[in-house]
């Protein structure tokens, strides 16, 4: 079973290749295209014009929050399956987090998703728009973590309250 930091820093190693260009064997250090399914990926990321979109991640506690962001045009928010592209785009991204990071651990990583995805759309024009969308999931194996906003438990040795306590007295004389 891995530690909490060792799985930390295999969704890290996992993340490594999430850039620009990392889904092109030319543009990686070990030749290997690492494909995550944006839009971007689609034609030479130096030579075509393509739709800005990417994504991030966030660790909090035992969860950990995909964020993905879009250029989109209007119609396409209109669209009945606008929201369901978002979630397909979001499971992807969470796909190739777990399959790298069984490349770079050779242990498997579970995400659990624990809310409905969220979206907000905001227009930049009367045919373009910019889509940002978050998705929080549950990391498996991660046990010994206190979440955000919870009161943690005293953990203080005995012998370092013993000798705070001594300050405390000499104070009061």
């Amino acid at each position: 079973m891995a530690t909490t930091l060792e799985i930390i820093k295999g969704i890290s190693q996992a993340l490594a290749y999430a850039y620009d260009g990392g889904h092109d064997e030319r543009y990686t250090d070990d030749g290997e295209a690492h494909s995550f399914g944006l839009k971007r990926e689609e034609g030479d990321p130096l030579l075509d014009k393509r739709i800005a979109d990417g994504f991030g991640v966030k660790l909090s506690g035992d969860k950990l929050c995909i964020h993905y962001h879009s250029e989109v045009q209007l119609k396409d928010v209109h669209s009945r399956d606008f929201e369901s592209d978002l979630e397909k785009m979001i499971n992807d991204i969470a796909k190739f987090i777990k399959k790298e990071y069984k490349k770079v651990t050779g242990d498997s990583l579970t995400l659990t998703a624990q809310e409905e995805l969220e979206a907000i759309v905001q227009n930049t024009s009367r045919i373009r728009s910019w889509v940002q969308a978050h998705r929080w999931y549950k990391i498996g194996g991660i046990k010994d973590v206190t979440a955000a906003g919870e009161a943690s438990k005293d953990r203080l040795d005995k012998s370092m309250r013993d000798w705070l306590s001594l300050g405390k007295n000499d104070a009061a004389r």
